[in-house]
C-alpha cells in the first residue's frame, strides 16, 4: 500500500497572475523534472509545435489561457513556445486510461482510472478576475482538467476511447478546462464540442443545475451527441472509432445498469464507484487502468466531493462559499493506492 496524495491549490486573480503563481511552484515541485524523464524515455516531446496556429485557436476559444501560458512561461524563464508545447494541450499525446461515469438528476459521480505515475496530484480551485467562470477540479499537464465544475453548475467528466486516426487540435484535459471557464450549460458546451478541434477520440459527459445528462461522442472526424446517465470507454454511436477491445468497457457499463436505481443519490451512487467490493472500481495500475481519483459534482448545490483511491470518505468542498469569498482551509487531500509508484508530484523520479 502507497500513500498518495494530492495538493490543494486555490487561487483568484487573473489569468496571468494564475500563471506566474503556478510556475513558481512548479519550480519547487519535482513535477516538471519527472515529466521530462518520461516524455524523453517514449521520445514524446520530440515533435514541433505550429506556435501560430495554436496562438490562433486559443485566441477564438480561450484567450486568457495565452496571458496564464505566459505567465507560466515568464515564472519558468521559458519561451512561449515551450509554455504551449509543455502546458497548452495541443499535439501533446495523452496517455491510455480506462474512466467510468454515472449521474443522476442531481449528480455526477466520475472514477479516473489511470497510471498513478503520471498523475499530477493537483486539485485546483480557481476563480478568474478578467475573464471566465470559476472553476473546481483536478488537473491534468497543469493547465487541464481531468473534470469539474464550474460556478454555474456546468459540471464535466470524460471517457478516452482511442488514440489511433489522431488529427491537430486539443486534448481531452484542455477540451475539458475550456469548457468549464467559457459554458454556462451544457447546450453551450455541446455547441463549443461540435466546433472545437480534436485531437483524439473521448466521450465527453456533461450536466448542469436542469439535471439532464448527454454524453457528447468526439473524434477528429466527426461528433455526436446522445442523453445518457453512463458512460465507460467506448462509443455507442460513432462505433467505428472504438478500440479493437471493449470488453471492460462493456462490463462495467452493465454493472452500472444493473445497480443503479430510483432512489440511487449521490451518496450511494459515489459508493458504488469508490468501494473496493464493488465492481467498478479497478486495481488496474499496471495496465493505467487503475482508479485514481473518484470525483463527484452537485450542480445545484454546488457541492464538489473527491477521494483518492477505494473506499475512503470523500473530501467534500462547498464550492458556493468559496466563491463567496471563504478560503478553503484544506492543503492536501491524501490516499492510499495498492501501488508501489508515487505520484509525479511527490517525488524525483531518482529519489523513488
Amino acid at each position: 500500500m502507497n500513500h498518495v496524495y494530492s495538493d490543494v491549490i486555490q487561487f483568484t486573480g487573473n489569468h496571468y497572475d494564475f500563471g506566474y503563481m503556478q510556475g513558481g511552484l512548479l519550480k519547487e515541485s519535482p513535477i516538471l523534472f519527472n515529466r521530462e524523464k518520461q516524455w524523453a524515455a517514449k521520445r514524446k516531446r520530440h515533435f514541433t509545435i505550429n506556435e501560430q496556429e495554436a496562438i490562433q485557436l486559443f485566441t477564438k476559444f480561450l484567450p486568457s489561457m495565452l496571458d496564464e501560458l505566459q505567465g507560466l512561461a515568464d515564472a519558468l524563464n521559458w519561451s512561449m513556445e515551450d509554455a504551449l508545447r509543455e502546458f497548452g494541450g495541443y499535439y501533446v499525446e495523452y496517455e491510455r486510461s480506462g474512466c467510468s461515469i454515472l449521474t443522476g438528476s442531481e449528480f455526477i459521480i466520475r472514477n479516473y482510472d489511470s497510471h498513478p505515475g503520471y498523475y499530477e496530484g493537483r486539485y485546483i480551485i480557481y476563480q478568474p478576475t478578467d475573464a471566465g467562470y470559476a472553476t473546481i477540479g483536478p488537473s491534468m499537464q497543469i493547465t487541464g482538467r481531468t473534470d469539474g465544475m464550474n460556478e454555474k453548475g456546468l459540471a464535466m467528466g470524460y471517457n478516452f476511447i482511442n488514440r489511433m486516426g489522431s488529427a491537430d487540435g486539443f486534448v481531452c484535459n484542455m477540451i475539458g478546462r475550456i469548457i468549464l471557464e467559457t459554458c454556462a450549460n451544457v447546450e453551450e458546451a455541446i455547441t463549443l464540442l461540435k466546433e472545437i478541434p480534436h485531437r483524439t477520440s473521448f466521450s465527453y459527459v456533461l450536466i448542469d443545475p436542469s439535471g439532464e445528462t448527454f454524453v457528447v461522442e468526439a473524434s477528429p472526424r466527426k461528433v455526436e451527441v446522445r442523453k445518457s446517465n453512463i458512460s465507460t470507454n467506448h462509443f455507442e454511436v460513432l462505433t467505428e472509432e472504438n478500440r479493437y477491445r471493449t470488453d471492460d468497457s462493456l462490463r462495467r457499463q452493465k454493472e452500472l445498469e444493473s445497480q443503479q436505481s430510483n432512489d440511487l443519490d449521490a451518496y450511494k451512487a459515489y459508493r458504488l464507484l469508490n468501494d473496493q467490493e464493488k465492481e467498478i472500481f479497478s486495481s488496474k495500475y499496471d495496465a493505467s487502468a487503475g482508479t485514481i481519483h473518484t470525483s463527484a459534482y452537485i450542480p445545484r448545490d454546488r457541492k464538489a466531493l473527491f477521494a483518492i483511491g477505494g473506499s475512503r470518505m470523500p473530501v467534500i468542498f462547498d464550492f458556493n462559499r468559496y466563491l463567496a469569498g471563504e478560503r478553503i482551509q484544506v492543503k492536501k487531500i491524501k490516499g492510499v493506492l495498492n501501488y508501489h509508484t508515487p505520484f509525479v508530484n511527490m517525488a524525483r523520479m531518482d529519489d523513488r
